[in-house]
């Protein structure tokens, strides 16, 4: 096994499980740099198309055109731009697979694309115009750089998947802070449209810059300085081992949804998003709407958007520790209690507890998206895990409706507090369901350590 650090050409081996590697090849000598420039590449992209979807809360509050729309229409928007966003996944995993376009191509397209969307939200003067750019091509856009950015640096790091993931996909609610904050800060409609041209020109100049040098792999590629038939068996070398089993075989999309474990975890995870975007749509309208002032709800979306981005490599790296499915069911029961807090405190009218609820809504509806992309690899292998990964993704579309869409007439119905118990209560069963969630092809034992990872 030690032969692998030396190798000059490329050989493909396998380990105990089946599963292929590809060795010998460094990224240096395939891309010209270490793979950390297609980790922070990824990274900026995904980071500068994130006001699309997280600051679309607090600029709704301040467009000039969004007051004539109504709320409840305006919030569809956002809806109809996450079921755009979400179904283009499945189109960008099957051009991944392929491998007919770069993902310099893809990324550079999906970052023009976001950068119209931006624009449209801030100049269009009707509903129609706004759905057809912002929802539309912004939502494409968004699809385009999430999903084969996010694939791509995964690629690189086979080894960390979940942390790359967290990583990576915490960029899109990172980068949407600094323009969370300048819409916080200005107060005329005039110049929530500037901030919106800014942030516009920004994604399309930082998307194309840092998506034109995004570079694939080969399929199965695997870093040569780590033995990776040890990596399968040795706890030091993987430290998922001993709460993380691999998948018994790999199984094509369609044998996953036919095992009952995949259309779980889309139901799970279509409760998962309708909370988490819930909070992205409504928190800030919610502290406007008990008086606690613009500041307390740009400071409430913001801190929502930095601890989701954050905390995302966080649950991943976590999730090796622990294992993926009792992380996931306490990350989803934090999201649930931080709902009931969001709604006391509101009704209270404290903007401290407002604010602390909201970085909690935003630990709890982060985290799960870093351990779902390494949790349906480990469930059913590597062979189809883009086309798997991409029919999870696409359950984001029912959040979206249920969560941004069923919120509005919610809220419209009802007010802001009993609508976070909603969704509080939707969390909670969303963690309960994780329990049910079996590995396909093991029995249902407790957990215990795996064959060869030693007992200590």
């Amino acid at each position: 096994m030690g032969a692998q650090a030396g190798a000059s050409a490329p050989r493909e081996v396998r380990d105990v499980y089946g599963r292929h590697y590809r060795i010998g090849e460094s990224a240096e000598r395939l891309t010209g740099h270490s793979r950390r420039h297609q980790l922070w590449r990824a990274w900026l992209c995904l980071a500068a198309i994130s006001p699309l979807q997280y600051a679309f809360g607090l600029a709704v509050l301040g467009l000039p055109t969004a007051g004539t729309w109504g709320g409840v229409e305006t919030m569809w928007l956002l809806a109809l731009f996450v079921v755009v966003q979400a179904g283009t996944a499945v189109p960008a995993a099957w051009l991944n697979r392929r491998r007919l376009v770069s993902p310099a191509v893809v990324v550079v397209t999906g970052g023009v694309l976001g950068a119209a969307g931006l624009a449209s939200l801030a100049h269009a003067e009707n509903l129609a115009l706004a759905a057809f750019g912002y929802a539309g091509l912004g939502g494409v856009g968004a699809g385009l750089v999430y999903s084969t950015g996010a694939a791509t640096a995964a690629s690189w790091y086979p080894e960390k998947r979940a942390s790359v993931i967290g990583l990576v996909t915490g960029g899109f609610a990172v980068g949407a802070v600094p323009g969370i904050a300048a819409l916080a800060a200005v107060t005329s409609a005039g110049a929530h449209v500037v901030v919106y041209d800014v942030l516009a020109a920004v994604a399309l100049v930082v998307v194309t810059v840092a998506g034109v040098g995004l570079v694939e792999p080969p399929r199965f590629w695997w870093p040569r300085e780590i033995d990776a038939q040890s990596w399968a068996i040795d706890p030091k070398l993987n430290p998922s081992l001993p709460n993380n089993v691999s998948a018994v075989r790999d199984y094509a999309l369609s044998d996953a949804l036919r095992t009952g474990a995949l259309p779980l975890m889309w139901l799970i995870f279509a409760l998962a998003t309708a909370v988490s975007l819930f909070g992205i749509g409504f928190v800030a309208g919610a502290a406007v709407d008990a008086d606690l002032g613009m500041a307390a709800a740009g400071a409430a979306l913001a801190a929502l958007a930095a601890v989701s981005g954050v905390g995302r490599p966080v649950a991943g790296r976590l999730s090796d520790s622990f294992g993926r499915s009792r992380l996931l069911a306490h990350v989803l029961l934090l999201a649930g209690a931080a709902q009931f807090g969001l709604a006391l405190s509101g009704h209270l009218g404290s903007a401290p507890g407002f604010v602390l609820s909201a970085v909690l809504a935003g630990l709890g509806g982060g985290a799960f998206y870093a351990i779902f992309g390494t949790l349906v690899l480990e469930f059913f292998g590597q062979g189809s895990v883009l086309q798997n990964q991409s029919v999870l993704y696409s359950a984001k579309a029912v959040g979206g409706i249920a969560g941004v869409g069923g919120g509005a007439l919610l809220v419209s119905a009802l007010d802001y507090s009993l609508t976070f118990v909603v969704a509080g209560v939707l969390a909670l069963v969303a963690a309960g369901l994780v329990r049910f969630l079996k590995q396909p092809g093991r029995p249902a034992l407790p957990d215990r350590p795996q064959r060869g990872a030693g007992m200590g």
